[in-house]
């Protein structure tokens, strides 16, 4: 039996929907891999190219394109009763030729509450409701655990997404959230978003560490090296980008990484 209740999603639009949505198609991969995580199998119907986990259960479904690119056919082919989407990975127009058809659910995703909150929603939004509260526990506890492992304070860090030009982490990102959360001080906190910076701002900036993620740009050592000549009294790491990016169930894994991360750190 479904019955027809109202929404509001992260950025205060109200949906309405039937409960609980039987044909469900996610836009994100990180909240594919959530949805999937809870069991939601037959009611997934359609993924983006880039949903890759868990790797059994993404196999067979059908892809609708990228995150910023849909194919609108195929959505349609689906006849989804929800979408769920992000403000920052999915594109506007996309989104919004979709919500005139669908009921449209986006998430958005700066802060480590905002991720939370994201998670209990989509719980009560797909009648995953305790499933949600009980990974919302779960990922609270480890915060509190990853907050008291925490030894020196003063580690500064630069995050690098991008390589020519370089770009790095900023100020209202979820992943300038997470260093924050592993007691790290982000050298770009004050500037924009994804600030662009040239070789001199980099050693202006006189970071403790240097952080190159795996994703977008897919930094190697030998990437290191020319970082190592340009602020010779920094620590290169390379980090793994869906530890620090990724907001839903693979939540668990990144706060375990990031402890790791943080012991690597203070030994160092």
């Amino acid at each position: 039996m479904t019955n027809r209740k109202s929404f509001t999603d992260q950025l205060h639009r109200t949906i309405e929907l039937a409960c609980p949505p039987k044909r469900i198609i996610s836009l994100v991969p990180s909240q594919t891999e959530l949805l999937l995580d809870w069991g939601l199998h037959e009611e997934v119907v359609g993924i983006t190219k880039f949903c890759v986990y868990p790797k059994h259960a993404v196999a067979g479904k059908v892809k609708i394109g990228g995150t910023k690119k849909f194919h609108f056919e195929r959505i349609d082919a689906l006849k989804p009763d929800l979408i769920i989407a992000n403000k920052e990975e999915n594109y506007q127009e996309g989104i919004e030729r979709l919500a005139e058809k669908y009921p449209v659910w986006i998430s958005d995703i700066i802060t480590w509450a905002d991720a939370i909150d994201m998670i209990n929603k989509v719980g009560e939004l797909t009648c995953q409701t305790a499933q949600a509260l009980d990974l919302a526990c779960q990922l609270q506890a480890l915060a509190c655990e990853l907050q008291a492992n925490q030894v020196n304070t003063e580690i500064r860090v630069l995050y690098l997404i991008w390589r020519e030009p370089y770009m790095a982490v900023g100020k209202d990102t979820f992943i300038d959230s997470i260093l924050g959360l592993c007691g790290f001080q982000n050298v770009c906190a004050s500037l924009a978003r994804y600030p662009v910076l040239a070789y001199q701002d980099i050693q202006a900036l006189n970071p403790t560490h240097i952080f190159l993620s795996s994703e977008p740009y897919p930094f190697r050592a030998k990437h290191g090296a020319e970082l190592q000549a340009i602020c010779p009294e920094s620590t290169i790491l390379e980090v793994n980008g869906e530890m620090f990016s990724w907001y839903g169930s693979r939540l668990k894994q990144g706060l375990a990484y990031c402890k790791a991360l943080i012991n690597l750190v203070n030994r160092k």
